[in-house]
């Protein structure tokens, strides 16, 4: 079958052996894998370390061919979401085919053993899953888009995040980092899950346009860069999700805490590389939450799935592009420039 593999230089279409069913393993047949914008990054090195060559890829929707003995929670036919989040409990996680690991990110002995014997992602024809990272979609087979579905681990990781702050109904909601994939996921998300108000804060003017146009809830405020103004732009909310990727300072981050009503909550799901200088007393007096939020979990993804197949959450908001095995380059390419809700599916 084709794959992309990834080395320590690049990303290459490669011929390789389909995968064989093994103990604790789901066969899929991958019908759509979203390629992050940051892909390029990631094989470059730029992201954390990839334990190459590997079959690239960290996420698809895919249909079950076959699985272990030891496996009951799928069973041939099923359409499932392969989260790429393998938890062996205690911190030591790892996401299959891509980089980064839970906990405290510094991995172990233990989350490398994991790598070695779950190693290969999902930019293939077929994927050997771990049962650990596989979520039934009932219903999925109807669905007459399947290509879109590639965007639900995007909306699932923004849901743990805004959950992470309580239900969103009635209240006021900031993104900031909108423009971004995951930002433009957590605009759709808590729109679905009936937030008063969404704030789209970002700086790319057009992607803020865009998010506008989806529902008269949605205000946007394009981030300058001073912490005062920006505070000022998108708020006052009662919960503020942090969506940003690596940014020059945590300016932006910091004007997200300022903007928070009394009782609100700050909740980090990006990867802003800076500290934050949190002040003490300020946190204390208007008892506010600071949280964090990584990857997601099966009841979230049930959650996110319902509010899609409810329609609910309309993914014909999303600007879909498709792409093949072919060139992965290309494919690489296009990713990268995408932008808020835009976001590039692999369809072998």
């Amino acid at each position: 079958m084709q794959a992309w593999i990834a080395t320590a230089r690049d990303v290459r279409l490669s011929e390789v052996p389909e995968p064989t069913l093994k103990g604790g393993g789901v066969l899929v047949e991958v019908l759509a894998a979203h390629v992050p914008a940051y892909t390029k990054a990631v094989v470059r090195g730029n992201r954390g370390g990839l334990p190459v060559p590997l079959v690239l890829g960290p996420s698809c929707v895919g249909r079950v061919l076959a699985v272990a003995p030891d496996v009951f929670h799928v069973e041939p036919g099923d359409l499932v979401l392969d989260t790429a989040l393998l938890d062996a409990g205690g911190g030591d996680e790892i996401l299959v085919g891509w980089v980064g690991l839970g906990g405290s990110g510094a991995g172990s002995a233990r989350t490398d053993r994991m790598r070695t014997v779950w190693r290969d992602g999902v930019f293939a024809e077929k994927a050997l899953c771990a049962k650990e990272t596989l979520v039934k979609l009932p219903g999925a087979e109807a669905y007459p888009d399947p290509a879109r579905l590639a965007f639900l681990p995007w909306l699932c990781i923004a849901a743990t995040g805004l959950h992470a702050a309580g239900p969103l109904a009635g209240r006021d909601v900031a993104v900031v980092g909108a423009t971004g994939q995951l930002g433009g996921a957590a605009v759709l998300t808590a729109l679905a899950e009936g937030a008063a108000t969404v704030t789209a804060a970002g700086r790319n003017e057009t992607a803020l346009t865009r998010l506008a146009a989806l529902d008269p809830r949605v205000r946007t405020h394009r981030l300058t860069g001073d912490r005062a103004a920006d505070a000022a732009g998108i708020g006052p909310v009662d919960v503020a999700v942090d969506t940003l990727g690596a940014t020059p300072s945590a300016d932006a981050t910091m004007a997200a805490y300022d903007s928070l009503r009394v009782r609100g909550t700050l909740v980090l799901v990006g990867g802003v590389r800076h500290e934050l200088a949190v002040p003490y007393g300020d946190l204390m007096h208007r008892r506010l939450t600071l949280r964090g939020s990584w990857m997601s979990d099966e009841r979230t993804v049930t959650t996110v799935w319902q509010l899609v197949r409810s329609g609910l959450l309309d993914l014909s908001a999303v600007e879909l592009v498709t792409t093949g095995l072919a060139d992965p380059a290309a494919a690489l390419d296009v990713a990268e420039r995408t932008t808020g809700l835009g976001f590039v599916a692999l369809v072998p």
